[in-house]
């Protein structure tokens, strides 16, 4: 089975930094790199793409809410049509700084709330993915399955990476679990493993009250800045190749 390993990178600020992206960079095939809103700055966005180029990943925008403080994980109440401008910004910003650098921008993914919220809302989901389509119609959206998000994506004719995120549990109804929840973030790097070996072996996962889901994923994605990221790529890459599984680029896939 071929399947992209992709984690969030260039989430720090300024002089403050965090995950361990150049080990990341090493161990995965796609990288979803912070846009200057939820977290990111010129320079850690160059870094980034440059890290990213040098290893052979594939660069994604992951634009989030203008929100630093809260890493972008606050709901913000924004008309619709400015919310668009924000992602298109944030697009524009880490395309930029790739063409500079030599590398291109392959996929993107909402981050945080903003990706929570237009999930879950097609009135939000519509007007967000259509500036994507409008400022390149051969982006990937990255995306949990049967979301908001993937029907808009669909309708203005963007190809689909339909993602399972290995660290973060669901709901039965195939939702993430809110963080404001105990058992939300999955830190167990041996839980973590065993989610991905049921979802290559079995094609299902496990929501929070043990309900199996079938889901049929193109990629599998890790939070840079959940303990343990390292040893959980590292594990679950070996996972994949051991059952002679390939690690390739999302572009590859869809």
């Amino acid at each position: 089975m071929d399947i992209d390993l992709n984690a969030d990178m260039g989430e720090g600020f300024g002089p403050y930094r965090m995950g361990e992206d150049e080990a990341l960079m090493q161990i995965v095939s796609s990288a979803n790199v912070a846009c200057g809103y939820h977290a990111g700055d010129p320079v850690i966005m160059d870094k980034t793409v440059r890290l990213a180029l040098a290893n052979g990943v594939e660069l994604g925008a992951h634009v989030g809410f203008p929100d630093l403080l809260g890493f972008g994980r606050r709901q913000m109440q924004v008309d619709p049509s400015e919310l668009a401008m924000y992602v298109l910004y944030q697009l524009g910003a880490l395309a930029g700084i790739s063409s500079v650098a030599g590398h291109r921008v392959t996929h993107m993914s909402f981050h945080g709330a903003l990706g929570n919220m237009a999930a879950a809302d097609y009135a939000l989901a519509e007007p967000l993915v259509q500036v994507v389509a409008a400022f390149d119609p051969n982006i990937i959206v990255s995306v949990s399955t049967n979301t908001q998000i993937e029907r808009a994506a669909r309708k203005f004719g963007l190809k689909v990476a339909t993602t399972f995120l290995a660290d973060r549990a669901y709901t039965d109804e195939g939702d993430l679990v809110s963080r404001k929840l105990p058992g939300a973030v999955i830190k167990e790097p041996e839980a973590v493993l065993q989610r991905v070996k049921r979802l290559l072996d079995d094609g299902v996962i496990t929501s929070i009250t043990g309900k199996k889901l079938p889901i049929r994923v193109q990629s599998i994605l890790l939070h840079g800045d959940t303990p343990g990221a390292v040893e959980n790529a590292r594990a679950i890459r070996r996972e994949i190749e051991s059952g002679n599984g390939r690690i390739v680029p999302v572009s590859r896939l869809v």
